[in-house]
């Protein structure tokens, strides 16, 4: 599967695979005020804005799933419901951890929320090691959410 840069004609279809994923993951586990402030249109936003930095896994036009890094943290991960099962999150995970071990990073880490049970296990299986939990300062759209998360790591290269 290949692995590529999001083109802007395809914001729309990775905003709704993001929320999606988030509130189908995260919804019923996170605080209700941060469901509320995840909305379609918050995240297409965010990828407006970042889509220099977003690679998505699929055929130019029908993305099926994206990640997007930070320095050395896998800061997203989405794959869509249809997609699940096929592979493309394993590409997408390898695919940033190259990125990453070709910018300089030698230990990358994500945030997990705790209690999403099935990233978990697929992040374990990647060979990512919880850490232990941690506080994460989540933006939203009329400040920060400070919530505990799970850390994940794992030695790149």
């Amino acid at each position: 599967m290949q692995v590529r840069p999001a083109e802007e004609g395809e914001i729309d279809r990775l905003a709704t695979i993001w929320f999606d994923g988030w509130h189908e993951a995260h919804a019923l586990i996170l605080p209700e005020e941060l469901a509320r402030d995840r909305t379609w249109e918050r995240f297409r936003d965010r990828l407006a804005t970042g889509l220099a930095g977003v690679r998505v896994a699929g055929q130019s036009g029908a993305p099926v799933g994206f990640h997007v890094t930070r320095g050395d943290e896998l800061h997203q991960l989405y794959v869509s419901a249809e997609a699940r099962g096929t592979g493309a999150a394993a590409v997408l995970v390898a695919d940033a951890e190259a990125r990453m071990f070709d910018a300089g990073v030698r230990v990358a880490w994500l945030a997990c929320a705790i209690g999403n049970a099935r990233a978990a296990r697929f992040y374990e299986k990647c060979g990512w090691r919880l850490v232990g939990p941690e506080i994460a300062e989540l933006v939203m759209s009329n400040g920060t959410l400070d919530l505990e998360v799970w850390r994940y790591e794992k030695p790149l290269g």
